[in-house]
């Protein structure tokens, strides 16, 4: 079950009952029940590897997606969540700093890509330059992620700094609150191009890719994965083990730990 990116407005209503009632407000989700399931934050890029994992687990599964900087701060507020799988690990670093993740127990999960889309009928682009990209633009904006936040957005800013175009694509950006909705943008064909993953890409095929981002321009791009309850140690190992990690394969993740 899904709780969704809307999962947003579901933060605010927490934030007003304050954390001591967050427990009961989300156990009125139909399915997040704590005595028959688990709860899951994950990163909005996960949703379709997510949904297939979870159809695949012999338990019940409630799933929240979101950007993973909003993820980890309602963890750290103290929202229920039994399993944390994030997009970048600076917000899973955070959280162990703020003492809510055990670091033994954490995990480097899967991997992926960044690229540059367009809406499925635009021609190639010829380069990745920023005399080319605005070109493109035509007076539009390139959607992505929020660059402060939301680690799709961060891996984007960091290319765009590490090529020298930061400075002329930065008032030409539509920021996002997740990589998704970025997604959206594009397809939709609100903006002519978008920063995502090479998995969002391929899960909609209303974009095309015009541009893979060398990997030596921002960091790894790695979803790191903890336990955030005994509760959710199970499902944690299942996310670890060969079918999961297949099912994020066929996603177009790239599997960085697998147990037997």
């Amino acid at each position: 079950m899904w709780i969704d990116a809307s999962y947003d407005h579901l933060c605010a209503r927490l934030r007003k009952v304050g954390v001591a009632a967050a427990t009961a407000l989300l156990l009125t989700v139909p399915g997040a029940q704590a005595d028959d399931g688990i709860i899951v934050f994950a990163a909005a890029s996960l949703r379709d590897a997510m949904d297939d994992i979870t159809a695949l687990y012999p338990g019940e599964v409630a799933v929240s997606l979101g950007s993973s900087g909003l993820l980890a701060r309602q963890i750290s507020e103290g929202a229920p969540a039994d399993v944390a799988v994030l997009a970048n690990t600076d917000w899973m670093d955070w959280l162990e700093r703020e003492g809510v993740v055990d670091p033994a127990r954490r995990v480097a999960l899967v991997g992926n890509a960044l690229v540059l889309i367009a809406p499925a009928n635009a021609p190639d682009l010829s380069e990745a330059r920023t005399e080319a990209l605005l070109a493109r633009l035509d007076g539009g904006r390139i959607a992505i992620g929020q660059t402060q936040s939301v680690p799709a957005g961060m891996y984007g800013r960091a290319w765009l700094e590490a090529s020298g175009m930061w400075d002329s694509m930065m008032p030409h950006l539509a920021e996002t609150d997740n990589v998704r909705a970025a997604l959206a943008l594009v397809a939709r064909g609100e903006t002519p191009l978008g920063v995502v993953y090479a998995t969002d890409a391929a899960a909609e095929p209303d974009v095309r890719v015009v541009y893979r981002v060398p990997e030596g321009m921002h960091d790894p791009i790695v979803y790191p994965a903890a336990p955030l309850s005994d509760a959710g140690a199970p499902f944690m190992a299942f996310l670890q083990g060969a079918e999961a990690q297949k099912v994020f394969e066929a996603h177009g993740f790239v599997p960085l730990t697998v147990v037997p």
